[in-house]
């Protein structure tokens, strides 16, 4: 009985804090987001949290989002997994006779033009499950051209047509279509201690009281179930603006707003329910050229996408000498905005970094140090090529190794780093610990080198600032190619070159 209430507070406080993530979104400049509300009166099992964006946001798909409507499922262990037929049983949402995919039918019915809904989950995805293949590896919404594939009834697809159809008393495809159109499956979201520490690192950034690590409680969980009891739930900025006074949640000093002019790169649209950062005039948005994470058909890195964002890059240098970079964007794109920001383009940079714990910034002169990376090297010919193998996050040896034995016969040795450590999200602890290890491995390859010709072909697994901190000494590393995995497993699951960076 005592885990089962325990079991029930925490879910309460999951949900207070995946709205407090949003909420404080509403203090943020040049932020979309007007409006947050909390367990609203909206469409039943999608009114855990409602965000309205004004400008609308884009996301698959051509229709701008004005509200997102969230159903947040939280559960005791974090390491569970889900598939495409728990969205047709009540039980895995806690109701007993009505569906996810039920509820998704009936809310759409009520929702106003521009609405999304998202499932919110600790859980995962399968690997064995069809669902994983249908959900983008870009904004996490539900492929439609991989689930209306064609294909018949018996196929892998066409099973979770026909049973989602079927669940739903649909006679064709096309009934199911408009359902399940714009549905976005967030899976594997923060831990309890992990929201904390985002909401933490926010209400800092916007000048509020933040809660100290050794505290047994979190303010913000109460503060979320007050507003129930005052039957105010939906906060706009001003609203926000009046509780923050009446909590006395405002900072005694404020912090100062820095000089720096937010810019944004974005390859693919992350799945991030806030919509922040820097302007429309002042974000590169590559989309047009990537279909998900990959290139299109008849597109080029080099002709295509190197120049826009060489050009975007100057362009802002020419606005402002102190920029806060946001990359949404591929490891290459990383690399190439540190080659155009090098050490010698005398920009102040802070990059905005996303991880497991949420969104930091972090700077080479600032943060925490760390260990170095392990080093390794071996001999494989004699070719005077170089292949840097960089496991930060995750090891990339073995596809990095079959894909240079196959296709670059060219090289002739293997320079490996990895985390001392088992590598993983916080191998890299911040920004001064990724340029020092940026500056480590440019020091090993210089070394290496034996023919300065010599093409480096970086593997790489790690966060993109520390790219970025390598691009900045890439006339020490250089030429290079940074190679692109298809880690969604949505493609052809190997490497593609992109810039050959001189």
């Amino acid at each position: 009985m005592a885990e089962a209430v325990t079991a029930r507070w925490h879910g309460d406080n999951y949900q207070a804090r995946v709205f407090w993530e949003n909420a404080l979104n509403l203090f943020v400049p040049n932020s979309c987001v007007v409006e947050v509300t909390f367990e609203a009166n909206g469409p039943k099992a999608f009114d855990d949290i409602i965000v309205k964006y004004d400008p609308a946001v884009a996301r698959s798909g051509s229709e701008k989002v004005t509200a997102e409507y969230h159903q947040v499922k939280w559960h005791v262990e974090y390491g569970g997994r889900f598939g495409y037929a728990d969205f047709v049983d009540p039980a895995f949402i806690g109701a007993q006779a009505v569906s996810l995919l039920e509820r998704l039918r009936d809310a759409k019915k009520e929702a106003p033009q521009g609405a999304r809904f998202a499932f919110l989950t600790t859980y995962r995805v399968r690997d064995d499950d069809p669902l994983g293949k249908l959900i983008s590896g870009t904004d996490k919404t539900v492929l439609l051209s991989k689930l209306f594939d064609g294909t018949g009834d018996r196929s892998r697809m066409g099973k979770v047509r026909k049973l989602w159809r079927e669940h739903l008393g649909l006679k064709s495809d096309e009934e199911l279509r408009p359902i399940v159109a714009g549905l976005r499956v967030l899976e594997g979201h923060r831990s309890l201690d992990e929201l904390r520490s985002e909401i933490n690192f926010r209400a800092h950034a916007v000048g509020l009281l933040t809660c100290h690590a050794s505290d047994s409680d979190f303010r913000f969980d109460e503060l979320a179930r007050q507003l129930k009891v005052r039957q105010i739930n939906a906060l706009s900025r001003a609203l926000l603006e009046e509780l923050c006074r009446d909590e006395r949640l405002y900072a005694d000093v404020a912090p100062q707003p820095k000089a720096a002019l937010p810019i944004a790169i974005r390859s693919f649209l992350g799945p991030a329910a806030d919509i922040v950062g820097a302007t429309d005039e002042n974000t590169l948005l590559l989309t047009d050229a990537f279909t998900e994470r990959y290139l299109q058909a008849g597109r080029d890195w080099q002709d295509d996408i190197r120049p826009r964002v060489e050009a975007f890059l100057r362009d802002a240098v020419r606005k402002s000498s102190s920029i806060r970079l946001i990359l949404d964007a591929h490891a290459s794109i990383a690399f190439l905005a540190g080659a155009v920001l090098d050490l010698k383009s005398g920009t102040d940079i802070d990059l905005v970094q996303k991880g497991r714990v949420g969104t930091r910034v972090w700077r080479a002169d600032e943060g925490e140090e760390g260990p170095p990376l392990t080093e390794a090297s071996e001999m494989i010919g004699t070719g005077r090529d170089i292949a840097l193998f960089l496991g930060v996050t995750h090891d990339v040896g073995t596809q990095a190794v079959r894909y240079v034995s196959s296709k670059l016969p060219q090289v002739g040795q293997i320079l490996r780093f990895g985390a001392d450590a088992q590598a993983g999200q916080r191998s890299i602890v911040g920004g001064r610990h990724a340029a020092d290890i940026a500056d480590q491995i440019t020091r090993v390859v210089r070394a290496a080198r034996q023919d300065p010709d010599g093409i480096v072909h970086i593997f790489a697994a790690c966060p993109n600032a520390l790219l970025f901190y390598l691009g900045q000494q890439h006339q020490g590393v250089a030429p290079a190619i940074v190679y692109e995995f298809d880690f969604d497993r949505r493609g052809d699951r190997t490497y593609h070159p992109s810039f050959l960076i001189d």
